[in-house]
């Protein structure tokens, strides 16, 4: 099961014109659904007014070297690493779901483009990947599923209640689901499980892909830019018009606020940020 490539089986029956076919089509829809998000959502005039209102109020030029500098850490952060999540939990959820899915999509494209006749050698390299993309995702999907989602930790709901927002998760877990069911259906020769299970594969990938638009798919490509934007904000001082934070135990502060010595002291303790310090499990 895990050295063999499903889709070279498949061509026995499925030509590789089809399935390629569908891969196409998949990235057309994918863009797509991108474009009529960023049209329906207004993302792009967002970010483009957000960065000439922030330009009027900067208070210092960041340069094209800085401006670099800036994008390489907002890659090896946010993008790479997913630093922006502070529970580790559900950073290793986000990551292992993420890599996943870019190893199964990336080996799913070089099996259907280069190896998907039953005349072709497949290296073992490929399927053996392909298994586990699809094993990551399901470990870090369903663990985000069942124990980290945070309306059930935190406002006490049920783990099967499903709203629009939960569409790109449930099809994307369910396309793991089913691939891997396939997979074993198909190297064992139960064939009308097979088939079974690749129609359902096959419309849960649908979904993923065709309902960008409707899920929130798009909103990974717009992260990177939103980070990046919020890091060129702070280099430049802009802040987004956002106050900057105040050392309490400064002279200059305390006498600019006079009631923080009068309430709490010329030396207050840093409270910080008090969200983090208890966690969500209260039902």
């Amino acid at each position: 099961m895990f050295t063999s490539n499903p889709f070279s089986e498949l061509s026995e029956f499925v030509p590789s014109m089809v399935m390629q076919g569908y891969i196409i089509l998949m990235v057309v829809l994918v863009v797509g659904g991108t474009i009529l998000d960023m049209i329906h959502k207004k993302s792009a005039q967002y970010f483009f007014e957000n960065a000439e209102k922030a330009k009027k109020s900067a208070k210092r030029n960041v340069d094209s070297g800085e401006k670099a500098s800036i994008a390489i850490k907002v890659l090896l952060d946010e993008v790479l690493t997913s630093g922006e999540f502070c529970n580790m939990k559900r950073r290793l959820s986000h990551l292992l779901t993420m890599y996943g899915f870019i190893i199964f999509v990336a080996t799913t494209v070089i099996m259907i483009f280069g190896y998907s006749t039953p005349e072709a050698s497949t290296p073992n390299i490929l399927p053996v990947l392909w298994h586990i993309g699809a094993l990551m995702l399901c470990v870090g999907g369903y663990w985000f599923w069942f124990a980290i989602r945070v309306d059930v930790s935190a406002e006490g709901l049920t783990w099967y209640r499903f709203e629009r927002a939960d569409l790109f998760i449930v099809s994307l877990l369910s396309t793991m689901t089913f691939a891997l069911i396939w997979s074993y259906t198909q190297s064992s020769g139960i064939a009308g499980w097979s088939t079974l299970f690749l129609v359902l594969f096959v419309v849960s990938a649908t979904v993923v892909f065709a309902g960008v638009y409707f899920s929130k798919f798009a909103h990974m490509f717009f992260k990177p830019a939103a980070a990046f934007q919020k890091r060129v904000t702070r280099a430049d001082e802009s802040r987004e018009n956002l106050p900057t934070d105040f050392d309490l135990t400064d002279p200059t502060v305390q006498a600019k606020f006079p009631d923080i010595p009068q309430y709490m002291g010329k030396k207050p303790e840093y409270m910080g940020l008090g969200i983090k310090r208890e966690s969500p499990n209260h039902y």
